[in-house]
């Protein structure tokens, strides 16, 4: 990153922190509760300067390489955050906490396998990568597999990414509305918000613009995840927050699977964590694309080294982050409101009643209205039901609106507003590359100039990114938490995917029509095992879809392979 650019992002740092700093100095216990002017300030500030700093970026573009790979020189350390970044999400940031608030810490584990993630990958496999300077990784599956691997790899990429930043999405989309403390209704409207400003900047300013943001949202992020430790134990008068027992509110969380129903156990988070991760650095073109950004297989090395050592400290910060806002909504739990109306029973069977007749929460004029109580009755149910139903994921965010100072709590709320944009400018970003190189410039005879290609890559970032927005109104159809939906999303066709690399890079012969067999066994693998318990037709926990989906193509397409070129060998030693 040159001087210029460095400046830049120190400028735009030192604006946010200088507006959130009076709040921050000034406030209290008092002065929590609530999304105020200094807040929305603190967020408006942070877009605006997103989409300069997109501008800012595009004015000094030249050519295709410079928008897809930044010139392919870009610096390990930011490569490496970004990568980090990039496969946190707002998903991770939310559901980390809320899975170890609500279900106990045992996910965390898997940051245990990072040390063999890096010998598999960085060490392993990723020189045999860096000997390509490619700018879709899926032109990598032509040489070996042909042209039709190439194109399905791509497809099955863009499939996977557009699903994911769809879940994404909406999920950043409830957190903005639990944070900021808006209606609903508005959810479609954040949602678009979001979409738009990454729209804007990711199409402007390509990978540069990318990476440089992420490397913002991840102090941010980590600044957010920190102050919220910080003020919890400050509440607690020390370190009261860390359980001494087992709390009733996780599951049992064994070292080995007793049987494949269980939810999460030690073995199954390591197992499952090294694979989604080598497959995801292996495969996905969002990382390929990064290490191509780099000098060389070196560069990349250290970048790899830089996104597992950050994600072990946010993750076991996050970790941390749970406990604590379990903690914290235990001891703060409101007390049963005393009625001269009635009971709350009696409101929660009414309640309970109306959602299923009406298919929304009663108001304090339904329950005036229903149940002919006073309107301090019914206000005051109404309170207390809403408390008792946030969810173990709605506790990061609840605690960013309610719990944070004034302008703190916007400089938290621009992070994952960031952590938003992240993940879906790095996929708008990625799919742009495979789209324009894989699918429209390989078929052109007259090559477009450079600035005619990056008219067309910006072009169709956009209209990526419109499908993106108008495609997260159906992820309401995926049952489970974030982290539940977040595995059934993005384990449908990673192992797949990676599983076409195996084969293009390290079998010297393969054969196309066992690969494309192996495939298709690993994609019904997965489809089987991710919804396959709402349809009723097995309890398999969400961890497995990865492991199995990859044993199984693999183990098809080895076996396959080694039929098909027997029977090849038997019938040339036929004499003639």
């Amino acid at each position: 990153m040159n001087v210029s650019m460095r400046n830049l992002l120190l400028a735009v740092m030192t604006l946010l922190t200088t507006l959130a700093l009076p709040g921050m100095l000034l406030a209290d216990e008092s002065q929590r509760g609530g999304v105020g002017a200094v807040d929305y300030g603190v967020l408006g500030i942070y877009i605006l300067g997103t989409i300069y700093l997109g501008y800012f970026i595009s004015k000094r573009q030249k050519s295709r390489a410079d928008y897809f790979t930044g010139g392919g020189n870009m610096n390990s350390i930011l490569i490496g955050i970004s990568l980090f970044a990039t496969l946190l999400s707002t998903i991770s940031y939310l559901g980390m906490p809320g899975e170890a608030a609500g279900k106990g810490p045992v996910h965390f584990v898997g940051l245990l396998g990072h040390p063999l993630i890096f010998i598999i990958f960085g060490i392993i496999m990723l020189p045999k990568y860096m000997n390509y300077r490619v700018t879709s990784a899926y032109e990598l599956l032509e040489e070996k597999l042909g042209l039709g691997f190439r194109l399905s790899g791509g497809i099955m990429f863009i499939t996977l990414r557009l699903i994911w930043m769809a879940v994404l999405l909406k999920a950043a989309g409830d957190a903005m509305i639990t944070m900021l403390d808006i209606d609903q209704g508005w959810s479609l409207l954040v949602v678009a918000l979001i979409g738009l400003v990454a729209i804007i900047y990711t199409s402007l300013g390509g990978l540069q613009a990318v990476v440089i943001t992420d490397a913002m949202q991840t102090i941010l992020l980590y600044g957010g995840a920190v102050t919220v430790l910080i003020i919890i134990t400050i509440d607690f008068g020390g370190f009261g927050w860390i359980p001494t027992e087992w709390p009733d509110e996780w599951d049992d969380q064994p070292i080995f699977p007793p049987n494949l129903t269980e939810r999460v156990t030690w073995f199954g988070s390591i197992l499952t964590g090294v694979i989604w991760y080598v497959a995801t650095l292996g495969s996905d073109q969002t990382t390929v694309q990064r290490f191509m950004a780099t000098k060389d297989a070196k560069g990349a090395r250290q970048a790899v080294i830089w996104q597992l050592g950050v994600s072990v400290i946010v993750g076991i910060t996050l970790c941390f982050v749970g406990i604590a806002l379990l903690a914290h909504y235990k001891k703060t739990a409101p007390a049963v409101p005393e009625l001269a109306s009635g009971t709350i029973e009696e409101f929660q069977d009414f309640e309970k009643v109306f959602i299923g007749n009406h298919g929304k929460k009663p108001t304090t004029q339904d329950a005036q209205h229903f149940l002919g109580w006073s309107d301090k009755d019914a206000e005051a149910s109404i309170n207390y039901s809403n408390r008792l139903q946030l969810k173990a994921d709605q506790y990061f965010p609840h605690f960013i609106a309610h719990g944070l100072p004034a302008g703190l709590t916007g400089l938290v709320i621009a992070a994952m507003f960031a952590a938003a944009m992240s993940s879906l400018d790095s996929g708008v970003n990625s799919i742009t590359a495979v789209i324009s190189t894989d699918f429209v410039e390989r078929k052109r005879v007259n090559k477009l100039s450079e600035q005619q290609q990056l008219l067309m890559a910006r072009i169709i970032a956009v209209l990526v990114g419109i499908l993106v927005v108008f495609g997260s109104a159906l992820t309401e159809f995926i049952d489970g938490n974030i982290m539940e939906v977040t595995a059934s999303a993005v384990n449908l066709l990673t192992t797949p995917i990676f599983g076409l690399f195996i084969y293009a890079l390290y079998f010297k012969k393969p054969n196309p029509l066992a690969v494309a067999i192996a495939t298709m066994v690993g994609i019904c693998t997965a489809l089987y095992l991710a919804f396959g318990d709402e349809l009723g037709y097995h309890n398999i926990s969400f961890q497995w879809i990865g492991p199995f989906a990859l044993t199984a193509n693999l183990s098809v397409g080895y076996l396959l392979n080694i039929f098909i070129d027997r029977q090849s060998t038997s019938r040339t030693d036929i004499p003639q």
